[in-house]
């Protein structure tokens, strides 16, 4: 009788995949078998790439003679202590009962590629192979997967362009690190006064090891200036008392200083002392009134963010839990595993039409999870997850491999099992998830504009009008202020206010006036009854210090975003999902580049902060590599070999294509590192870097490079 036979990436996998098709037979040794089918598993990866001594012994030897380094032929073998789980798995990928062989890995370009090297050297012949591709570990979704199973040709693309991956980071890291390590590594280890010093580079790790280090050195570059900010202190009239707020000062048309060389910008002076004339002028004709010259009331509404994919939701993490993107990954892995919530190593942040017809049963589990239970019931209730399709959140146009992650509505009896970190992490995921099906929460804001002297003041007022999708989002929202004052024009990225008031250390604060305790329905009342031409009082003047500030250190989480957005840190959620393309390294994989330069000591994290800086080793590296490939630091570039691979997954480009431009890249760029002369000119970068460190700590002793 023929069996099927079921291989799955994990032993934990394997087991669900059991219990889906009710395989209740014998457990062997690396494998479970019934009458019907056998279930197996990998433990990660089996095979691997063979080192370059393999092909001959005399590459053993880092030798320039023997660089580039372009096998025709690539070899593979089996890992050494995962050898015996190998030969199960090829003995029963062989066995003559086993006709239908289902590929159960993880449903990507690495869980694709775990399996096709396990066959290519279990030399598996005249099988039928279907690949099973799910979104979920639930029943429901596997065995959906094994019936909708396709051919695993068609998974040819996909496989073609994971072992691209895979040569592509081995023929970099071989050629580039070793003719790196035997031009450079005498120097920088004489430097660092080491034995010997090996460099490490890659086509991804390079390149991220970039980004921070040139943002170390345009913080450390950076000069800060001053600029100073005129506040009016106003109160209108009003019952049983006046209503104070601030406005602040801008120089528009028909303003003394309009157009001068005295402004920083239009809210701000470079110097004290002109703020100072500006306040001495208005303060000069009594009384000290000024009038309402416009106000503007308007409706603003924000709609509930994309739902997650793997490096929204790693930033999050970050942010919130202070954890690294490792950490992460791992927690929204063990809830996949737990059936808890969908695939995690995915980009897309939409979901597909085909989910979107039955996300009614996600939400519906949802009303057995306590702290969701009510919205859950609310959105059944209201039929809001009915026209789901026609909005933004499903767009099968957006997805490649997975959609976004989500509850599954599934596995809640393991929440008492689950780390209190993980059900933060799960409650986080759920309330993005929710969010969808609520309307935007609507905000009221009133813009005023005061004018006395011809000079004017702006002050804005935003109030939450209907929270909306809030009420679900935001675990918050219960702790802020209904209503926001907020001057015209908060400082942007890159600067910041003192202390109101505060001027130079030890010069007067000017009319520094503090702020009255005022009721939300004053203030409202307030703003209702305000009309053009009504007459305030300016209660005071004074001078709000500020400075620019230089750019901010990345975090684990805002590197990972970076990396998604090929380098650029984009944190506006609309902009981002317009970035077409695909980033540096993958969802699969960012994480664990990152983790890879923290071990070698490339890169620090400060684990309370999550704020990565550099380490000396890493400048050096840097400097290295900036004078001899400097592309492999252009993002840019980086990102446009995954893109690359990508075109190879569609099928838009050959396998061969890739190939020869991969070879042509590493081995001009190898050859004419041999051929430069420049090693000892380092020593002059190694300088500047290390004045900032303590080669013995490798950490910064300058307040520049000082972890936030």
């Amino acid at each position: 009788m023929s069996k099927a036979l079921y291989i799955a990436e994990k032993p934990s996998v394997a087991q669900q995949f059991a219990e889906a098709l009710k395989i209740r037979g014998r457990r062997g040794d690396g494998y479970i078998e019934s009458e019907e089918a056998i279930v197996t598993w990998c433990v990660g990866h089996l095979v691997t790439m063979s080192y370059p001594e393999a092909y001959d012994p005399k590459y053993k030897r880092w030798s320039i003679g023997t660089l580039p380094f372009l096998p025709r032929e690539f070899k593979y073998e089996v890992i050494g202590n995962v050898s015996k789980q190998f030969q199960i798995v090829k003995g029963l990928l062989n066995r003559p009962d086993v006709d239908t062989i289902y590929v159960c890995t993880d449903s990507g370009r690495e869980g694709e590629y775990i399996y096709r090297l396990v066959a290519q050297l279990a030399g598996v012949k005249d099988k039928k192979q279907k690949r099973v591709w799910i979104d979920s570990q639930t029943e429901e979704e596997i065995l959906r997967g094994i019936r909708e199973a396709k051919d695993e040709a068609e998974y040819d693309n996909l496989s073609a362009s994971a072992y691209l991956r895979a040569k592509e980071d081995y023929l970099m890291g071989i050629n580039f690190s070793r003719a790196l390590t035997l031009k450079y590594g005498p120097v920088m280890a004489n430097y660092l006064r080491e034995r010997y010093t090996v460099l490490s580079v890659g086509r991804v790790m390079t390149c991220v090891l970039g980004m921070v280090v040139r943002r170390e050195r345009e913080i450390r570059d950076f000069v800060k200036t001053p600029f100073y900010r005129v506040i009016g202190a106003f109160e209108a009239p009003a019952q049983p008392e006046p209503v104070p707020f601030e406005a602040e000062w801008k120089a528009v048309e028909g303003s003394a200083y309009f157009g001068t060389p005295f402004l920083y910008k239009e809210n701000g002076f470079k110097e004290r002392k002109t703020a100072e004339e500006l306040i001495a002028k208005l303060r000069a004709n009594p009384p000290m009134t000024a009038a309402v010259a416009a106000k503007e009331k308007k409706k603003e509404t924000k709609n509930p963010p994309l739902l997650y994919n793997l490096a929204e939701l790693q930033n999050d993490c970050s942010k919130m839990f202070k954890i690294s993107p490792d950490e992460a990954l791992k927690v929204v892995q063990e809830l996949y595993e737990r059936k808890m919530v969908t695939y995690p190593r995915t980009d897309a942040r939409v979901l597909s039409t085909a989910v979107a017809k039955e996300i009614h049963k996600n939400i519906g589990g949802l009303k057995n999870y306590g702290p969701m239970a009510e919205y859950a019931a609310e959105i059944l209730a209201s039929g809001s997850y009915k026209g789901i399709a026609k909005t933004r959140y499903v767009n099968d146009k957006q997805i490649t491999d997975h959609y976004a992650i989500v509850p599954t509505g599934q596995g809640l009896g393991n929440l008492r099992s689950l780390p209190p970190l993980s059900e933060k992490v799960y409650q986080v995921i759920c309330r993005r998830f929710l969010s969808i099906f609520y309307p935007a929460a609507i905000y009221q804001k009133y813009s005023l504009e005061l004018e006395r002297e011809k000079e004017h003041f702006f002050a804005n007022f935003k109030v939450l009008d209907q929270p909306g999708y809030l009420k679900v989002a935001d675990v918050n929202l219960a702790k802020k202020s209904a209503v926001e004052e907020t001057l015209a024009e908060e400082p942007p990225a890159g600067e910041k206010d003192s202390a109101e008031g505060g001027g130079e250390p030890g010069g007067p604060a000017i009319g520094n006036a503090p702020k009255k305790a005022v009721s939300q329905e004053a203030l409202l009342q307030m703003l209702a009854k305000l009309k053009k031409g009504d007459i305030l009082t300016l209660a005071d003047l004074f001078i709000k210090e500020g400075e620019t500030s230089p750019p901010k250190r990345y975090t684990s989480g805002s590197m990972i975003l970076a990396m998604e957005n090929a380098g650029q840190l984009i944190e506006d959620e609309e902009l981002r999902a317009q970035i077409k393309g695909s980033g540096i390294g993958t969802s699969a994989t960012r994480a664990e580049i990152l983790k890879k330069l923290f071990n070698i000591n490339y890169l620090s994290l400060n684990k309370k902060t999550q704020v990565i800086t550099p380490a000396l080793l890493g400048e050096m590296v840097f400097d290295v590599v900036d004078n001899s490939i400097r592309q492999l630091l252009n993002p840019d570039l980086t990102a446009s070999w995954e893109k690359g691979l990508t075109y190879v997954a569609e099928g838009t480009i050959t396998p061969d294509e890739y190939m020869q431009k991969l070879e042509r890249f590493v081995a001009g760029r190898t050859v004419n590192v041999i051929r430069m002369d420049n090693q000892y000119h380092m020593r002059q970068f190694f300088d500047r870097a290390a004045a900032y460190y303590n080669p013995k700590a490798g950490k910064s002793r300058t307040s520049t490079s000082k972890q936030e």
